[in-house]
Formats: C-alpha cells, sequence, structure tokens
C-alpha cells in the first residue's frame, strides 16, 4: 500500500449505519465476506457498450482507495466508544459483535454537538461543552485534524449519518456563505448541527456526504464553500429499502406506460432512527425525501392521463421489539387498459442498516475518488444512492434507477480514463 492511500472516515453519529459500515469494512478486510451489497467491493461494468461485451471489476477501472487503508473514527451523542454503539444498536449478531470487538473498541469517538430544538427525541449523554456555533465549529475542526493526525491519514472525508433533525428548509443564513458566517459568529438558531458538521469538514479540506434528510449540502451556503475549497459534497438521504424498492416498481409501471391514483407506503422500525422519527418535524424531513422519488418518475406534467391524481401517503411508527430489522409495506393502486383497476402489495422485511451500510462504503469510495480527480460541488452522478439527490445548476433531479445507474457508470469510466491519461 502507497503512502498516499490511507484515507480517514469520520461519521456523524455513531449508531447502526456507522458501527455496521466499520464492522462491514473490517470483515472484508479480513476476508469473512466479500463486501456483498458494495457496487465498489464485487461490481463490475462492461468494457464496451455492446451486448454481450465482457467485463471488468470496478476496482480495476479506477483507482479506489484501498480498504487496508481505511480508518474510522466519528461523533455521537451517547456513545464513546464504537464497540458499546454497536452493542447499542443491536444490529450485528453476538459472533460479529465478539469478532470485531478489539477494532471496534479502537475506534476513536469524539462528543458530538447537541442541540435539542432540532433532535427532540435524542438525550445526549456525551456531548461538547463548548457554547456558540463558531466554538463548536472550532471544536469539530480540531477533532478533523487530531483524528487525521492519530490515524496517519492523507485524506479524511465525513459522512453525515446523525439522526433526522427537524424538517427546516433553507433559511437567509443559508443563502450565501458570507450570511452563514455572519450567522455563525451571532448563534444564528437556524443552523443546525448537521450543518456544523459539513461546514467544519470542507474547512478542514474533509469532502462531505450527507445520507440524511437533513438540510445540509442542499444550502447555498456550503455550495459556495465547497467550491471555494475545491471540494466535492455529495446527497442527500441514502436510497436503500423501501424507497429504493419503490423507485424500482414505479420506473417499471412508468416503461409500460401504466397508470397510478394512488401509493400508500408504511414502516415499522424499532432503531434510534425510528424513536427521533416519532417526533412529527423530524418525520416530515424524512417524508419530503420520500414522496419527491415519486413524483419525479411519475411525472403529470408530461403523462397527465396517468399521474395527475395520484394520492401518496408515506407512515412511519416506531416499535420497539422489531429494532433495525423494518419491515416495510406498500399498497399500490394502478390501472391499465381501458382503465381497468389492480393492485401490487409488497411486503419488504429488510435490514436497514445491513442495506445502508454498503451504500456508505461505495459514496465513500466514490466522493474521495471525485476529489483526487478534482472534481468539486455537488455530484449529480452519485443521484443513484440517494432520494433527493444534488444537482448540479437548475438542473432537475432524475429518479429513475436504470437512468442514474447508467449515468454513474459511465461516470466511473470517465474517472477511469482521467487515471490512464493522468
Amino acid at each position: 500500500m502507497k503512502r498516499s492511500d490511507r484515507l480517514g472516515i469520520l461519521t456523524v453519529g455513531m449508531g447502526a449505519v456507522a458501527t455496521t459500515l466499520y464492522a462491514g469494512v473490517e470483515a472484508v478486510r479480513r476476508g469473512f465476506t466479500p463486501g456483498i451489497g458494495s457496487l465498489t467491493q464485487i461490481g463490475r461494468l462492461p468494457i464496451a457498450a455492446l451486448p454481450g461485451t465482457p467485463s471488468k471489476p470496478i476496482s480495476e477501472i479506477v483507482d479506489l482507495a484501498p480498504l487496508a487503508g481505511v480508518s474510522f473514527g466519528g461523533w455521537d451523542l451517547l456513545e464513546n466508544d464504537a464497540y458499546r454503539a454497536a452493542a447499542r444498536a443491536a444490529v450485528l449478531s453476538p459472533t460479529d459483535l465478539k469478532r470485531h470487538r478489539k477494532f471496534l473498541s479502537a475506534v476513536p469517538a469524539f462528543p458530538g454537538v447537541a442541540d435539542p430544538r432540532f433532535t427532540t427525541r435524542i438525550a445526549p449523554k456525551f456531548a461538547k461543552k463548548e457554547i456558540g456555533k463558531r466554538a463548536q465549529v472550532e471544536a469539530l475542526r480540531a477533532d478533523i485534524r487530531k483524528f487525521r493526525k492519530m490515524t496517519k491519514s492523507d485524506r479524511v472525508i465525513v459522512l453525515g449519518c446523525m439522526s433526522v433533525e427537524i424538517y427546516q428548509p433553507p433559511q437567509p443564513v443559508h443563502r450565501s456563505l458570507a450570511a452563514f458566517e455572519k450567522g455563525l459568529d451571532v448563534d444564528d438558531p437556524t443552523i443546525s448541527p448537521s450543518q456544523l458538521y459539513a461546514y467544519a469538514a470542507l474547512q478542514e479540506g474533509a469532502p462531505f456526504v450527507n445520507g440524511t434528510p437533513n438540510t445540509t449540502v442542499e444550502t447555498v451556503a456550503l455550495q459556495e464553500l465547497a467550491k471555494r475549497k475545491r471540494l466535492p459534497l455529495a446527497g442527500s438521504d441514502f436510497k436503500s429499502g423501501q424507497t429504493y424498492m419503490k423507485t424500482v416498481v414505479a420506473a417499471a409501471l412508468r416503461m409500460r406506460m401504466l397508470g397510478l391514483t394512488g401509493w400508500f407506503s408504511a414502516n415499522i422500525l424499532g432503531n434510534r432512527d425510528g424513536l427521533v422519527l416519532e417526533d412529527p418535524q423530524a418525520f416530515e424531513a424524512k417524508r419530503v425525501s420520500k414522496t419527491t422519488v415519486l413524483d419525479d418518475i411519475c411525472s403529470a406534467p408530461e403523462y397527465p392521463a396517468l399521474y395527475s391524481s395520484i394520492e401518496h401517503l408515506v407512515k412511519i411508527n416506531y416499535f420497539g421489539p422489531r429494532g433495525d430489522n423494518k419491515e416495510a409495506w406498500d399498497s399500490v393502486d394502478l390501472f391499465g387498459w381501458l382503465g381497468y383497476p389492480m393492485q401490487i402489495k409488497i411486503n419488504f422485511q429488510c435490514r436497514d442498516s445491513i442495506l445502508a451500510a454498503p451504500l456508505a462504503l461505495d459514496l465513500l469510495l466514490l466522493t474521495d475518488l471525485a476529489a483526487r480527480r478534482g472534481e468539486s460541488g455537488a455530484l449529480p452522478w452519485l443521484a443513484f444512492f440517494f432520494k433527493t439527490p444534488l444537482t448540479a445548476g437548475k438542473m432537475k433531479p432524475g429518479n429513475n434507477p436504470s437512468v442514474q445507474l447508467k449515468v454513474l457508470e459511465s461516470a466511473i469510466v470517465r474517472l477511469g480514463r482521467k487515471r490512464r491519461s493522468a
């Protein structure tokens, strides 16, 4: 491994997704699993755009950061130890928890930034003592520098996988970098903790990936900073479970020119995410990200006869016994030739973090690759992984997964060519 191959990954939150990511990468490194669910680890691309063309592993097309050189750390509000955080999350089996105990116990943890106005259902036990947003940002920046030094990382990237904050669209303080920095100095109450982490990461030269529906990378202020620092941003909200299935089915219906009158989605889950989403204001952030995908794929302006009157409802309920093993139901009302009605019923018994962790790994490695290739600002070619993908300029996000995958694959090939021509 070359000296320049050491990548440090800091996660905002050490909950179910983060600790499953840590343990999963360690399991791949130790040969316990081939990296199932990860495009970068086991995915392949055809070497030419022709049917039947032989394929090559993505790892041979682009020079992704090797997992052997990856180090982890993070911030949390409840635990100061990744092993205890993983035990609390209860995603890993007792066997896996025991197998990775030494590794997880060594993952450095920093106290997080607490603001009860944004996360109402969490009682912090391990929060920063700094008062004031500017002081909190400086503390976060110091953590990043400390992590970089202690892990001897050549590059650092930050992943936002914290609890869902209350829904808040961009405010006046987010309209420019100057306004945002002034807001830090006067403790503007509309600056959220997730935005503090993103700002601190960018100021320290670290790209930021937002895996939550929290309003961060969408703001003009943070995009302006990313451009100034020549760093990429990716987001928002992992598309890993029910919503991924929804986009697949919706795209299939549209391809057949079948109409929709209603789509009802319900979820039960018992992890920390489910508890936080009991707050109606936090749920609103998730509702917005979950519903926009259908509006885009099934475009009423383009196909008014098919999609002009869809009733789309999303419900999420906390149910402790289910833990991280979310159960999702979809009831789809559609119609076909002569307007005759039909229905589709989907029952997806999934594991939330098992689906999200490999997706997070792909995003981190590909965003790091983009940074090394000199790309900055929004990375719209990563839309495949998100419910509400960032776009460049005024371009509208597309949510058809087959189209998104083609765009992603083309970008990977393009980045591979940049490597060969460098």
